[in-house]
């Protein structure tokens, strides 16, 4: 897949079908449901070889839309970094808008430091690892990335911890690229 809005750069990454992702979720059992953004809601998913996956539907009544979905992929299929969640690719189908994200099977920071026994599992020894993945995140899309971006929309619910309790920087529906001598002044107030 390209993009010549961003200058006609190639985006790598894998186009499924919408049968894939139905047999993946358990066409989108109540089950497989891992939460709800304002994207709409996610869904764990298993596919034909093994791979977890996290799946994420675009809802119809989603304040986001086409454009927050084309943000990013574009976005995120260009980033590689070990602290942002990697995309593994997306499926369009009529109406469906779906993205496919690796698997976090510790769910987000925001689910463990709110939940009793969850917050538990995060020893000051954790939560200092996770602090200092944030920060690296950040300090690769902010200076060291192709492009300089501001994510907008960066909260405890949007950090995603692998299974080693690494965390990952994910949702960037609402993130803007900036060109290097551009203000990052964004005009207008976005995310939570």
């Amino acid at each position: 897949m390209s993009s010549s809005e961003d200058g006609g750069d190639s985006l790598d990454f894998q186009l499924f079908s919408l049968d894939t992702v139905l047999s993946a979720t358990d066409s989108f059992s109540a089950a497989n449901k891992l939460g709800e953004g304002g994207f709409g809601p996610v869904y764990r998913g298993k596919l034909v070889g093994g791979q977890q996956i996290a799946v994420k539907r675009l809802s119809g009544k989603s304040g986001q839309g086409l454009k927050e979905f084309k943000n990013e992929i574009i976005l995120i299929a260009k980033l590689q970094h070990m602290n942002l969640v990697r995309l593994l690719g997306c499926c369009v189908d009529g109406e469906e808008r779906i993205l496919i994200y690796e698997y976090m099977p510790n769910n987000s920071l925001e689910s463990l430091i709110f939940d009793p026994i969850g917050r538990k599992l995060l020893d000051w020894n954790k939560r200092l690892k996770v602090i200092e993945g944030i920060a690296q995140g950040l300090l690769y899309l902010h200076q060291y990335s192709r492009s300089r971006i501001i994510h907008r929309d960066l909260k405890a619910g949007n950090i995603l911890l692998d299974a080693e309790m690494n965390a990952k920087i994910s949702d960037f529906g609402t993130a803007r690229i900036f060109k290097q001598n551009e203000s990052s002044n964004t005009k207008r107030i976005i995310g939570t």
